[in-house]
């Protein structure tokens, strides 16, 4: 259903250049997690999702907005198994087609029922402001080497969670639920969301290119401060810190030999079990979240099992 509405979206509107990038952008697929979320929120309470397909759009539109400029900034080169827009085109493509889809997410978010539009607008225009706060984070703490724990999970929360949750928390609005249990969801989506970033984490270094869709160790090679290396540099023994440090310092090194030899680390320290810990530690605070839902076990079990799917991914 999401899909079929992406791929039938008219783009009507003049000069064809600045829209081809944004029809390219939401053609490359993905999990379409969202809008997923958001239509099974409110069909937990009315029946006629097809009432929100618009407003689902709008939060796939700006999540993919936020893909767009991290990737052109981050100067990645593939997304999804296909060139990002600034190597397809270019830099100036990509800024301007990015700010054009952000117009368009917050259009579409518009086509809701006017009783529930202030709420929504308002979550939504929040949502976007911590967003890009995230994102700010995640740029200072490239400069930083004292990047703490707790302040790379808040940047997580901020660039990854509360969206997952913000389209949780509309689905249910749009739905009628009471405040209460919009709140539920929305706790259930930062957690779920905690779990799903640490899973992206995970993957980039331990993933599959052919089912991941991007190239593994991204991370690794521009010294991204993610819950793995952090981890590693506070349990890394002396000798392990000095090889390690070696590496994050290395000028021009070989790509499949800095990843190779980072990830190596990563398994003598015992990062991995690490983060599988506390991605269970947040799937279990999603699952308390999603119990305190008034409604009964049956309408609750298609999102549980879904959340469940998300976090037993391989892409």
């Amino acid at each position: 259903m999401v899909n079929d509405t992406i791929e039938s979206l008219p783009y009507e509107r003049r000069p064809a250049a600045l829209y081809e990038p944004i029809r390219y952008v939401l053609s490359l697929g993905g999990k379409r997690l969202r809008p997923v979320l958001m239509l099974m929120a409110y069909n937990m309470y009315r029946q006629d999702v097809q009432h929100v397909l618009m407003p689902a759009i709008a939060i796939e539109t700006y999540h993919n907005f936020t893909l767009l400029h991290d990737d052109l900034m981050d100067r990645a080169e593939v997304r999804r198994g296909k060139p990002c827009v600034h190597k397809k085109w270019n830099d100036n493509a990509a800024i301007l087609s990015g700010d054009n889809m952000l117009v368009l997410a917050f259009h579409r978010m518009l086509q809701c029922e006017d009783r529930y539009m202030p709420a929504v607008m308002r979550l939504f225009t929040e949502t976007a402001l911590e967003i890009d706060e995230g994102q700010q984070y995640d740029i200072d703490f490239e400069n930083r080497s004292d990047v703490t724990e707790a302040e790379y999970i808040e940047m997580i929360r901020l660039k990854t969670s509360v969206l997952l949750a913000c389209a949780l928390k509309i689905g249910a609005i749009l739905g009628g639920a009471s405040p209460q249990d919009a709140d539920a969801l929305y706790e259930f989506g930062e957690k779920l969301g905690l779990a799903f970033q640490l899973q992206d984490d995970y993957l980039d270094v331990y993933g599959d290119f052919r089912t991941f869709g991007k190239q593994i160790g991204g991370d690794i090679m521009c010294n991204k401060k993610t819950y793995m290396l952090i981890n590693a540099q506070l349990r890394a023994n002396e000798q392990q810190i000095k090889e390690l440090n070696r590496w994050l310092n290395a000028e021009n090194p070989s790509r499949d030999e800095k990843v190779a030899a980072v990830t190596r680390l990563y398994d003598e320290i015992g990062v991995p079990r690490l983060v599988r810990d506390k991605i269970n530690c947040y799937y279990q605070e999603a699952a308390q979240a999603i119990s305190r839902l008034s409604l009964p076990r049956e309408h609750t079990a298609i999102l549980w099992d879904y959340a469940q799917s998300m976090l037993n991914r391989k892409s």
